[in-house]
């Protein structure tokens, strides 16, 4: 189940300056990663619509994988219900994620040969910090992930895709091996 919270910059006539809230809560087995991922897409498009910039498509991607990490980790490791609460600021996206286990994630070290496990230390490198709370029924992860500076200029350039522009230096002509 689903349980949106608040949106308070809908609420400020689309203030740029105050954040936008979601919040999801689900029933023990009743979440997926790709239901907390089609949640944050939603919370994502819906922010253009209260006047913000709409967050460019590798910062999107990366949230989506932090996303799918903590839901992950909270589904296999964590007895009962789970959570994620999301906070779009004009300079960070924080992803939240709470569960009812109160053992802390291990960010372990790969090897270069282990399959799985990897997740945490993928969270940790595409966000700017990463803070764990320890309470007495469970754990909150949050990661927070840096938004470009807003400066007006160049709306359109920092939400498409990245590619060429007009004002880049010309690249040398790619060779194909044969």
């Amino acid at each position: 189940m689903v349980i949106p919270l608040m949106k308070q910059a809908d609420e400020q006539g689309g203030n740029e300056r105050a954040a936008l809230h979601f919040s999801a809560a689900w029933a023990e087995g009743a979440v997926c990663p790709v239901e907390a991922r089609l949640a944050l897409s939603a919370f994502l498009s819906h922010a253009p619509h209260t006047g913000r910039t709409p967050v460019p498509p590798p910062l999107f991607l990366d949230a989506q994988l932090v996303v799918s990490e903590l839901v992950t980790n909270a589904v296999r490791h964590a007895p009962g219900p789970c959570g994620m609460n999301l906070r779009l600021a004009r300079d960070e996206l924080a992803i939240t994620v709470w569960d009812t286990s109160t053992r802390t994630p291990v960010l372990r070290h790969s090897d270069g040969h282990g399959i799985g496990g990897h997740g945490m230390r993928v969270v940790h490198l595409v966000s700017r910090s990463v803070d764990v709370a320890l309470g007495a029924h469970g754990k909150q992860v949050t990661a927070r992930l840096s938004l470009p500076a807003h400066d007006g200029a160049r709306t359109a350039d920092r939400t498409a895709p990245a590619g060429p522009r007009a004002d880049d230096p010309p690249r040398p002509a790619a060779h194909e091996g044969h």
